[in-house]
């Protein structure tokens, strides 16, 4: 049993009224609750993780993009965490914070020099290419499902398109997929098998670093390996975990998420039969609104500082509240509502740690292939099961589906499909 981790740190009263980041309030009305915390404390909230582990999650606009571009204020390398005294060593969150040698959490030169190569590396992609490799994968998996007249679009489509995708990119075997589904998941849940399921991730990098040198090709990992960065082969694959963790969950939720917001949303509905206009605008919406990555951990204090009206002490964990941030009445028209085309969200982050832009570029063609291709050959599709009845996954960390039943017409197939 995981020894639980003593609540409220001393000094810290705040702490003493700390919402809890577990539960099912957060698995069905994350809104409210960001809502609600707003009320209480501001655009800074004292909450606690599992096992009683106190943090700071940021959910102001301006107050998220201060901790992210203040570098010298709130650092990103997780060892000068004040609480790691009293972690245990199988706190199934863990993996999400122990300081490992990878992108996630350098600093300063170091960092640059890591995301120069992943940039360049991303960089280098051919966008016509790309998109019409996401339109041989879509079809594929929708013949996998197109002769049945029902499918879960989560499981047989939104969690495999962006790791056939990454797989193609990275130089990895299809016939991983499952495998790499399953480990990415039980990482991101932090249940009891997380440390295990990173682990394995990074035997896989390994392998495929130790292939690819031996073996180059026209892949990100072979031209990661070259870049004039000098990266070496335990950097390389410590970083392409970190890519494709952050390439897959992320774009898979946003794919499911704009589905599901076109499926249940009558300002869309009527656009399900040949009208591709709406597409950009659930992709857009869903970012806003339901914004695949809710919490990012995080930042940790580099010295005493005060943010939000709270006192931070140094070495405290801070966390990102994306979607909290998005949410912001600040950054909302007076309705509530985001401005239709405003990109202005913060689901990539923000300062020298946000997802790079090639990156963001490579998950919109994605996501948008996605659902484009999935309309255009399902157009009558339809949510198999009431709304209300869509479970969520319990997690405080992303705004993702279990499963996204949905039922059409079967159709004809184009050939290709997975065995």
């Amino acid at each position: 049993m995981t020894e639980s981790v003593p609540t409220p740190p001393p000094g810290c009263p705040a702490h003493r009224a700390a919402a809890p980041l577990y539960g099912p309030r957060f698995q069905t009305d994350p809104t409210q609750v960001y809502r609600e915390l707003r009320a209480a404390h501001g655009p800074v909230a004292p909450v606690e993780l599992a096992g009683g582990v106190p943090a700071w999650l940021v959910i102001g606009y301006r107050e998220l993009q201060l901790v992210t571009s203040q570098p010298k204020l709130f650092g990103r390398d997780s060892s000068r965490w004040n609480a790691w005294p009293r972690i245990p060593a199988d706190w199934p969150l863990r993996p999400m914070m122990t300081p490992v040698p990878s992108i996630l959490y350098t600093e300063g030169t170091e960092h640059q020099r890591r995301s120069s190569a992943i940039t360049d590396t991303l960089a280098a992609v051919d966008p016509y290419e790309l998109t019409k490799y996401c339109e041989r994968i879509a079809d594929r998996l929708i013949d996998s499902f197109a002769g049945r007249g029902e499918a879960d679009l989560v499981a047989e489509y939104a969690h495999r398109m962006p790791l056939l995708v990454l797989c193609w990119l990275l130089g990895l075997d299809d016939a991983q997929v499952p495998v790499l589904i399953e480990n990415l998941l039980a990482m991101l849940d932090g249940g009891p098998d997380a440390q295990q399921a990173s682990q394995r991730l990074l035997t896989v990098m390994l392998e495929l670093v130790e292939a690819k040198r031996a073996e180059p090709g026209a892949d990100l990992t072979s031209r990661l390996l070259v870049h004039p960065a000098g990266l070496s082969d335990d950097e390389v694959v410590r970083d392409l975990r970190v890519l494709l963790a952050a390439g897959h969950q992320p774009t898979a939720y946003w794919i499911a998420n704009a589905l599901r917001l076109m499926l249940t949303d009558d300002r869309f509905a009527a656009s399900l039969v040949g009208g591709r206009r709406s597409v950009g605008q659930a992709l857009g919406e869903a970012l806003w609104e339901d914004t695949p990555t809710q919490i990012f951990a995080g930042r940790w204090a580099v010295r005493d500082t005060q943010l939000g009206g709270q006192r931070i002490a140094a070495g405290d964990l801070v966390l990102l509240g994306l979607a909290g941030a998005n949410a912001d009445p600040a950054v909302r028209q007076p309705t509530g509502e985001a401005a239709e085309g405003n990109r202005a969200h913060l689901s990539f982050s923000h300062g020298e740690h946000r997802c790079p832009f090639p990156a963001q570029e490579a998950a919109e063609v994605i996501a948008a292939t996605a659902v484009e291709v999935l309309l255009d050959r399902l157009p009558d599709l339809r949510l198999a099961v009431a709304e209300h009845a869509l479970v969520w996954r319990p997690s405080a960390w992303v705004r993702a589906l279990v499963a996204l039943p949905v039922g059409f017409t079967p159709s004809t197939t184009t050939g290709g499909a997975f065995g």
